[in-house]
């Protein structure tokens, strides 16, 4: 029986069982990964791995979709101070050239293999285990519901990625990166019809393709 199929307790938010069954079947250090940013049209994909201290798990983690961009970035702070945690952020042309799902998994191994420990087990949000990931993975649908590792990873994608987007704002503000987050958008796409693509815009998306005609 895999950590998956194990009955879970309902609860109201994510927990820690998951990484505690992992722990007591032998595991060492457990991470959570997951991604933000696989549905816009413009700016990168950015994976997140964070390992949680069990002695120190920031209150109130969750899914990021869930929380306020105000409570993320205090979570955020607390996951930093307290967490191992690394990212990559896929760009454009990578997104462009492998597409976003091989895109996603290739910021999922990058991440991982930038945190400063050696997790022996990932906890995965979504239905996939990269190709190459250096340890054993698991996925875990809707895992940032589940597990406060992948929640904590989430929040850390989410805010990485907000923070890119504006940037991407203040180099090209006619789009409005900062509001929508490249997002297709009815502000978005008058905004891309208008002005068509920039060098943040996903050229392999349909409505970007139809832009640039």
């Amino acid at each position: 029986m895999s950590l998956i199929d194990s009955p879970l307790p309902l609860l109201d938010g994510p927990s820690y069982a998951l990484e505690a069954a992992a722990l007591a079947g032998g595991r060492r250090l457990v991470a959570g990964i997951d991604e933000a940013g696989r549905g816009p049209l413009a700016g990168p994909v950015v994976a997140a791995a964070v390992v949680l201290d069990p002695d120190a798990i920031p209150e109130g983690l969750d899914d990021s979709k869930k929380l306020t961009a105000e409570r993320r970035e205090q979570l955020f702070s607390r996951i930093m101070a307290t967490a191992q945690v690394a990212f990559c952020a896929a760009p454009v042309a990578v997104i462009d050239r492998l597409n976003i799902r091989g895109a996603t998994l290739w910021a999922m191994c990058q991440a991982l293999d930038a945190l400063p420990v050696r997790p022996d087990l990932a906890l995965i949000d979504g239905r996939d285990v990269p190709e190459g990931l250096s340890c054993p993975g698991q996925f875990v649908i809707g895992g940032d519901g589940q597990s406060v590792s992948i929640a904590a990873a989430s929040i850390v994608a989410k805010v990485v990625r907000d923070r890119m987007c504006q940037v991407m704002d203040g180099e090209h503000p006619h789009y409005s990166f900062a509001r929508h987050k490249g997002y297709g958008t009815a502000l978005h796409l008058e905004a891309l019809a208008t002005h068509g693509p920039c060098a943040f815009h996903r050229t392999s998306f349909a409505p970007v393709m139809a832009a640039r005609r």
